[in-house]
């Protein structure tokens, strides 16, 4: 690594010796089989591949706090963009958080959601504050930014064949409705 990470994402296992590699691992009997590669480029272009523990979910990265953010399904792992080090990560099976979605607002904040629930995490992985909803979500899936609203489609908590189309603020941290739909 030569420089501030400015861009990650989530790639296929690379050919051996297409990039310079490295492997984020963390020692625990519970860990599965599965990697994650996520492709990182600094503010010279150059690109390498970290290698992370568990199955590809999601990745971001915030200029804001100088973090990137990468979900597998073993960990969450928080990656600083001027070393490319791990200063942290979670569990997935201590903390049984199964998450589904990861983004970053365009002020820099990430937004994590599992099933249920929805959270801004701030400078790091445990300063988090859950976001209030109009409704009990479940399958939580984000839907893109649209300057700074976020679209995110999810479940009414126990109402099969439920679609909610909802829009998170993220000036205001604020999560509405914008449509309801029932098959």
């Amino acid at each position: 690594m030569n420089g501030l990470i400015c861009n990650a994402e989530i790639i296929e296992q690379p050919y051996s010796g297409q990039f310079e590699e490295r492997i984020y691992d963390i020692s625990n009997p519970s860990n599965s089989q599965d990697w994650t590669w996520i492709k990182f480029e600094d503010e010279h272009y150059h690109e390498w591949c970290g290698q992370f523990r568990g199955a590809p979910q999601a990745v971001a990265l915030s200029s804001k706090y100088n973090k990137v953010l990468v979900v597998t399904s073993d960990y969450l792992f928080q990656i600083d963009c001027v070393s490319g080090e791990i200063t942290d990560f979670e569990s997935i099976v201590e903390t049984q958080n199964i998450y589904q979605d990861l983004t970053v607002t365009p002020f820099g904040d990430f937004i994590i959601a599992d099933y249920y629930n929805i959270e801004k995490i701030g400078e790091t992985i445990h300063n988090r504050q859950p976001l209030a909803s109009p409704i009990e979500m479940d399958m939580i899936k984000f839907n893109g930014w649209s300057e700074s609203k976020l679209s995110i489609i999810c479940e009414e908590f126990l109402i099969e064949d439920s679609e909610v189309v909802l829009e998170l603020d993220a000036k205001r941290f604020e999560i509405s409705i914008r449509s309801t739909q029932y098959k």
